[in-house]
C-alpha cells in the first residue's frame, strides 16, 4: 500500500487541485492512502474532512516580508513546522510528498528531503509562489499549469480539475442547462462571472451594456456574486444570478465567456475549449494577467485591462465580437487546443516517476 502526503492549502487555488489529485489517486488504487497536510485555519480545514480525507496539521508560518519581530522568530517557528511534518511522515509511513503551494508546502518540502522521501511540486499560477520556487530546486519532479511559468525544471502538465468539469459533455447537457437558467438552448449565450464574490468592475460594465448584448442576438448569464446589489431587470434572455452552484451548466450554455483570470478559471475554460475575454484582477503581483497569457497567445482568448473595462468597452469590443462569426470560430478552434482535461493524470504520472526514481 502506497501512502501519499499532499501538502497545500489556504485558498481554493491550492486546495482544489490537491483534492482532485487525491481523488485520482484513490480512484486508481482504493488501497492507497492519501493524507492531506494543511493548517488549522485555511480553507482545507473544512474542505478536506468534507471530502473524506484525513487532515494532518502543521503550524502556519508565513515567510517574513520585512525585518521585524516575526522575522526574528521565523527560523525557530519554521524549524518547529518542519519537525511536525517529519513526525507525520514517520508516523504514517509516507512514501511520497506532493506540494501545491501555500503555508503547508514549504515545511513539507524540507521535511521530505530530510526524511529522504521523494517529493513533487505542482504550481497552479503562471507566477510561482515562494514555497514552490524553493521546493522546485530539489524536487524529484515539477509540474506547472501554464506554459512559460518560470519554475526550475517545470513541465507543463495542466491543472488538476474538478470531476464535473473533466467529465462535462457540454452538448449533451445544453438543454438541461437552458432549462436551469430559463434560456433558449438554440441561441448563443454570453457567460459573465467574477468568481464566488463577483467582480464589481464586471458588474458595473454589464449593468450599462446588457441591453447591447441582447440586441446583438445573444442571451446573457450574469453571475454577479453573493454580495452584489445589482438590480435584475427581469427581462427575457438575461439570467442574472447572485450565485450558481451548477457552474457546469453555466459552462454548458456558454459560447463566449467574460471573466477574471484566476488560475483555476483559465484552466477550466481552456479545458472545455470555450473562447474567452479575460479581465485580470488588478491586485497582487500581476498573476492573473500572466495566467491568461498562454490562452491569449494561442488565439483562444482576448484580454482587457481592469481599468479599461467599462460599458463602453463592452459595446466597442465585446458586442462586435458577438456579431463576428468568423472571429468566434477562430477562437473556438484555438480554444479546443489550448487546455487539457488530463491535469490530474499528468500530476499522478509525475508522482509515479518520482517514486520509481526515488531520492537523488
Amino acid at each position: 500500500m502506497t501512502t501519499y502526503l499532499l501538502a497545500g492549502g489556504g485558498t481554493a487555488g491550492h486546495v482544489n487541485p490537491l483534492l482532485a489529485v487525491a481523488d485520482g489517486l484513490r480512484a486508481r488504487d482504493p488501497q492507497a492512502r492519501a493524507l492531506v497536510l494543511g493548517t488549522s485555519e485555511g480553507l482545507e480545514a473544512r474542505l478536506v474532512p468534507e471530502r473524506g480525507y484525513d487532515l494532518l496539521i502543521v503550524d502556519k508560518v508565513p515567510f517574513p516580508r520585512r525585518p521585524n519581530g516575526a522575522a526574528l522568530a521565523f527560523p525557530r517557528r519554521f524549524a518547529r513546522a518542519v519537525g511536525q511534518v517529519r513526525r507525520h511522515i514517520r508516523t504514517h509511513g509516507v512514501d511520497a510528498v506532493v506540494g501545491f503551494g501555500g503555508y503547508a508546502a514549504a515545511p513539507a518540502y524540507v521535511a521530505a528531503r530530510r526524511e529522504k522521501v521523494p517529493f513533487v511540486v505542482h504550481e497552479a499560477n503562471a507566477k510561482p509562489g515562494l514555497a514552490n520556487v524553493l521546493g522546485a530546486r530539489s524536487a524529484a519532479s515539477v509540474g506547472v499549469a501554464f506554459e512559460g511559468t518560470p519554475l526550475r525544471r517545470g513541465e507543463v502538465v495542466g491543472m488538476p480539475l474538478r470531476r464535473e468539469i473533466v467529465e462535462l459533455d457540454r452538448a449533451a447537457v445544453r438543454a438541461e442547462a437552458a432549462e436551469f437558467f430559463g434560456l433558449d438552448a438554440s441561441r448563443p449565450t454570453l457567460l459573465v462571472f467574477g468568481g464566488s464574490l463577483g467582480a464589481v468592475r464586471l458588474n458595473d460594465a454589464f449593468a450599462g451594456a446588457w441591453r447591447d448584448v441582447l440586441d446583438a442576438g445573444w442571451q446573457l448569464i450574469h453571475v454577479t456574486g453573493e454580495r452584489s446589489e445589482l438590480a435584475d431587470p427581469g427581462v427575457a434572455g438575461y439570467a442574472q444570478r447572485r450565485y450558481v452552484d451548477r457552474m457546469d451548466l453555466a459552462f454548458a450554455m456558454a459560447d463566449l465567456i467574460v471573466s477574471r483570470s484566476g488560475a483555476a478559471t483559465v484552466s477550466e475554460i481552456s479545458a472545455l475549449g470555450i473562447p474567452a475575454v479575460y479581465v485580470p484582477y488588478a491586485v497582487g503581483n500581476g498573476e492573473q494577467s500572466l495566467n491568461a497569457r498562454s490562452a491569449v497567445a494561442a488565439g483562444a482568448a482576448r484580454l482587457i485591462p481592469d481599468a479599461e473595462f467599462t460599458a463602453d468597452r463592452v459595446r466597442t469590443e465585446i458586442v462586435p465580437l458577438l456579431r463576428d462569426d468568423a472571429a468566434l470560430a477562430r477562437m473556438r478552434d484555438a480554444a479546443s487546443h489550448a487546455g487539457t482535461r488530463r491535469g490530474t493524470e499528468n500530476v499522478i504520472a509525475l508522482i509515479d516517476r518520482a517514486l520509481a526514481v526515488g531520492v537523488r
